[in-house]
């Protein structure tokens, strides 16, 4: 009992440790090794998190911005049925209807050019989503002795 005590096993590589064996240089090592990890994986969950609300944002933003134009467009058609004459216009002269559609017409580019970046800004978090899920299988991967891979997981870590 006291002998398997003595000996533990490492949970991060499965490699066996003894305490009588390992000089307190390797386990300081081994400890700023394992506190590396987790200093890596806690600032890979922070970087996650960040996309999350930048792309709950976009997401918004893009709903905000579909309401607006769907507004403008209700706008847009009651001023081309007044310019036509096909509704009371009241007291607007047709200059300043005009004037008023080519504003409209104006602010639905602007609105349709900031739609863009924000399908440009989405796909960009999308993609960096991917490459940071590529990365972590990299790691994975790497992690393993290249002893214990095959042909197929050498040919997968080569691809990624």
């Amino acid at each position: 009992r006291r002998q398997a005590t003595e000996y533990s096993t490492s949970s991060s590589d499965g490699e066996f440790e003894s305490k009588h064996f390992l000089t307190p240089k390797a386990r300081r090592a081994i400890r700023k090794r394992r506190k590396l990890e987790k200093e890596t994986k806690q600032l890979i969950k922070q970087e996650e998190l960040k996309r999350l609300h930048k792309a709950q944002a976009v997401q918004r933003q893009l709903e905000e911005l579909e309401e607006r134009q769907r507004a403008l467009e209700k706008f847009g058609v009651e001023l081309e049925r007044e310019l036509r004459g096909e509704a009371d216009s009241g007291t607007k002269d047709e200059n300043q209807m005009l004037h008023e559609w080519f504003e409209l017409v104006m602010e639905k580019n602007k609105l349709m050019r900031y739609e863009s970046e924000l399908l440009i800004i989405a796909q960009e978090l999308e993609l960096e989503d991917h490459q940071s899920r590529l990365e972590q299988k990299l790691r994975e991967k790497m992690a393993i002795d290249d002893s214990l891979k095959d042909e197929m997981d050498l040919n997968e870590e080569d691809e990624i």
